[in-house]
Formats: C-alpha cells, sequence, structure tokens
C-alpha cells in the first residue's frame, strides 16, 4: 500500500514563507515523476509545480521566481518552498506522484492535501 503524507501548511502573512513537504510511503519501487498542485475554494485544482527523477522542474507561471520544488530521491519527499506569499496563494495544496509498485508502469497517487493560508 502507498501513501502519500503533506505536512508543513499553516497560516501566514502575505509577503512571509512557507515550506510544504510529502513523504511516500509503502511497498514502492520507484518514485518517478512528483508534483504539488493546489484548490482554491470555487476554483479548480490547478498544477503549482512538478519535478522529475532526475529534478528538471516545471512551474505554473503565477508562482515562477518565488516557488521552488525540491525532491530527496533517497527519502521519497518532495518539498515546495514558497517565498513572497500573496493572499491569492491560498488554498489546499496536494502532493502527487507517480509511483512504481513493481518492474511496471507508474501509477498517480494523491496526498490529502494540506492547508495554505495568506493574510493580506
Amino acid at each position: 500500500q502507498v501513501r502519500l503524507v503533506e505536512s508543513g501548511g499553516g497560516l501566514v502573512q502575505a509577503g512571509g514563507s512557507l515550506r510544504v513537504s510529502c513523504l511516500a510511503s509503502g511497498s514502492i519501487f520507484v518514485v518517478n515523476v512528483m508534483a504539488w498542485y493546489r484548490q482554491a475554494p470555487g476554483k479548480q485544482r490547478e498544477l503549482v509545480a512538478d519535478i522529475t527523477r532526475g529534478g528538471s522542474t516545471n512551474y505554473a507561471d503565477s508562482v515562477k521566481g518565488r516557488f521552488t520544488i525540491s525532491r530527496d530521491n533517497a527519502k521519497n519527499t518532495v518539498y515546495l518552498q514558497m517565498n513572497s506569499l500573496k493572499p491569492e496563494d491560498t488554498a489546499v495544496y496536494y502532493c502527487k506522484a507517480g509511483i512504481s509498485v513493481t518492474r511496471t508502469p507508474p501509477v498517480d497517487y494523491w496526498g490529502q492535501g494540506t492547508q495554505v493560508t495568506v493574510s493580506s
């Protein structure tokens, strides 16, 4: 059984910083692309950033220059460092990972989400 567990969300003032983490655990053969999504009230879930196992990254235009995604392959963990936070960054942040439990194509798993609230 594979689980993704996020941590590190919370309340911060505009201009502040937060780091969220996501740990993948269970019967894992390899973790491929890891990503952070977010969903604000009344809005669709959107991609924030993703990172390949080799470290190539991709960011939504709205967070470029402010957020940094990174990962530790030995720990099956992905991080999202969020700086210069804005009230519009307020959302539930979800981790997603493509995980192979055997030598088969990866399957997407999602975490339960962590709330990030930015006050003005």
